[in-house]
């Protein structure tokens, strides 16, 4: 389809665009399936998408939340929503992640995809991270792994042997020299490149299982109120060992001020026998990702994110080395 209209620029960074800011069409089929005006809305800050998240509050004293995005700000970010649908529509209730109310994907004109959840009254964990609230978050995800795990599992998501052989790893993207410039790489990666490599190539195999995974648990994707947790945004869902969700946390916990991953990984009961090697094959192939991903140029409306990746990776490689000795 060609698309005429003109575009408009990004937020500024740290922004989010708002309620107001979705086509109006999409606004009145909102409220349409609501049976009810938005008389409020509470933007929420956090995460990387310049898209829309807020709750939103009708004149009849409901709250939900909503999420929206077009391609005009992001066109992956818009993928990343439609993924999302499709994983909420397989989730069980007991899955602790709100519910997926309505959802509208409009590609054929206005080409914005739209959320509507269940809105927790709630908040993301402070950081730097409490032990409290870090002990609590540790054991809804073991609760998650728990009630997400079965033998006959057959949800229409991917794997995360497929995710990490597509993309949760960069070793082998960075020896090849392409698309960044070796010379920009820190000299202990430099030193091991080789070895490094030679670990990615375990992870895909290492990461294989039977949990439904979220795959991208951070403290702005979780929301905690004063007797639950629920993990939020699940566009990156796959099926694998039920210790890999530790393993792309942890990283992100450190940069926030918590427990270092080796003991951060002893607080989630699928490190008891998890084999040592494949934890750390995947924490090799993760490193390589963050490594690679901090040297690209910053993607379209997404001015923060690479500064993210180049703290995580720094994180990560520092866990390679500890448990390698290298």
């Amino acid at each position: 389809m060609t698309n005429n209209k003109r575009k408009k620029s990004p937020p500024a960074q740290g922004m989010r665009q708002q309620w107001l800011d979705i086509p109006q069409k999409i606004r009145d089929l909102t409220e349409e399936y609501l049976g009810a005006k938005v008389i409020n809305t509470e933007t929420q800050l956090g995460g990387f998408s310049p898209g829309v998240a807020t709750r939103l509050h009708t004149v009849d004293n409901r709250w939900v939340f909503l999420k929206a995005i077009g391609t005009e700000l992001n066109p992956t970010s818009v993928n990343f929503h439609r993924q999302e649908i499709k994983v909420n529509a397989v989730l069980p209730d007991n899955s602790l992640a709100p519910k997926l109310l309505w959802s509208y994907d409009d590609a054929d004109d206005t080409e914005w995809v739209v959320l509507l959840f269940d809105n927790i009254d709630g908040s993301n964990p402070k950081t730097p991270w409490s032990d409290n609230d870090l002990q609590r978050v540790m054991k809804a995800m073991s609760q998650l792994s728990e009630q997400l795990t079965s033998p006959t599992i057959s949800y229409p998501i991917p794997s995360a042997k497929d995710h990490f052989a597509s993309r949760i790893h960069g070793w082998q993207r960075i020896k090849t020299g392409k698309s960044i410039n070796i010379e920009q790489l820190d000299d202990w990666s430099k030193h091991h490149l080789d070895a490094l490599c030679e670990l990615e190539k375990e992870a895909p195999k290492a990461v294989e299982g039977q949990t439904l995974l979220h795959f991208d648990i951070r403290a702005d994707n979780i929301v905690m109120t004063d007797d639950a947790v629920w993990f939020v945004d699940w566009p990156h869902a796959s099926i694998g060992a039920a210790w890999v969700d530790v393993v792309l946390f942890a990283p992100s916990v450190v940069m926030q001020g918590g427990l270092q991953p080796q003991d951060l990984i002893q607080l989630h009961p699928a490190f008891d026998d998890a084999d040592p090697d494949a934890v750390t094959a995947a924490i090799v192939s993760m490193a390589g990702m963050f490594s690679y991903q901090s040297l690209l140029p910053a993607p379209p409306g997404l001015p923060t994110l690479r500064e993210f990746q180049r703290a995580l990776g720094e994180t990560s490689r520092a866990w390679v080395a500890q448990r390698t000795g290298w």
